[in-house]
C-alpha cells in the first residue's frame, strides 16, 4: 500500500510539475495574448490571475493587470464595487492556478531538495515545513492574502506535507481574494482618485 501510495504521489509531482512548466511555455510563446488580457475586464482578471497563479518563473503582470482592472472596471448597478467584483476574480484564478503548485510538492517538494545538502535554501525550507505543521492553515492564509513572493514555496510545503487539499483551496481563496480586492481598491482609490481629478471618466 505504501509503495502504491509512494508512486501515485510520483505522478502527482511529476504532473503538477508539467503544468507548471506548460503554463510558463504557454506564457511565453503567447505573451502578447496574454497581456491583452486586461481588456476583458473581469474575465481577464481570472484568466490572468490563473497564470500568475500557477507559476513565479515567468514575468506575468498579474498584480499591476489588477491594480488597473480596479482604475477602471466599474459595473453600472454599483461603481464602488468595481474592485470587490476584479479581486474576487482575481482570488479564484489565483487558487485555481496555485493548485499545480500543491501537486507539485505533493509529488516530492522535500525529496527534491536533497541534493542542496546543509544549504540556506534547504534550511529556509525545512523551516516553513515546521511552522507548516504546527501552524499551516494560518501561515498559508497569511502568504496567499498580501503581495509578497512566499507564496509559491509555501504552497510547495502544503503539498510536500499533505495539508488537505479542500482545506488548502478555502483558505487559498480567502487569503487571494482579500489581496486581490485589496490591489483593485488601491487602484481604484489611488490611481484612479488621481485620474478622476483630471477630469477623466474613471
Amino acid at each position: 500500500m505504501k509503495r502504491r501510495l509512494g508512486r501515485w504521489e510520483y505522478y502527482i509531482g511529476i504532473a503538477g510539475l508539467a503544468l507548471t512548466i506548460g503554463l510558463v511555455v504557454a506564457v511565453v510563446l503567447y505573451w502578447d495574448n496574454i497581456r491583452n488580457l486586461q481588456h476583458y475586464g473581469y474575465l481577464g482578471a481570472f484568466l490572468i490571475s490563473i497564470f500568475g497563479g500557477a507559476t513565479i518563473i515567468a514575468p506575468i503582470p498579474m498584480t499591476p493587470v489588477i491594480f488597473a482592472l480596479g482604475t477602471v472596471t466599474r459595473p453600472d448597478f454599483a461603481p464602488y464595487l468595481g474592485p470587490v467584483f476584479v479581486g474576487a476574480a482575481a482570488g479564484i484564478g489565483e487558487t485555481i492556478g496555485g493548485i499545480s503548485i500543491y501537486m507539485t510538492g505533493y509529488g516530492g517538494g522535500t525529496a527534491a531538495l536533497d541534493g542542496f545538502g546543509h544549504s540556506k535554501l534547504q534550511k529556509g525550507y525545512h523551516w516553513l515545513m515546521s511552522r507548516m505543521d504546527r501552524r499551516g492553515s494560518l501561515v498559508l492564509f497569511a502568504v496567499s492574502a498580501v503581495v509578497n513572493p512566499f507564496f509559491y514555496p509555501t504552497a510547495i510545503v502544503a503539498g510536500a506535507t499533505h495539508f488537505k487539499l479542500r482545506k488548502y483551496l478555502l483558505i487559498c481563496w480567502a487569503g487571494k481574494t482579500i489581496k486581490g480586492i485589496s490591489v483593485a481598491a488601491a487602484g481604484y482609490w489611488g490611481l484612479g482618485s488621481i485620474l478622476r481629478s483630471f477630469g477623466l471618466p474613471i
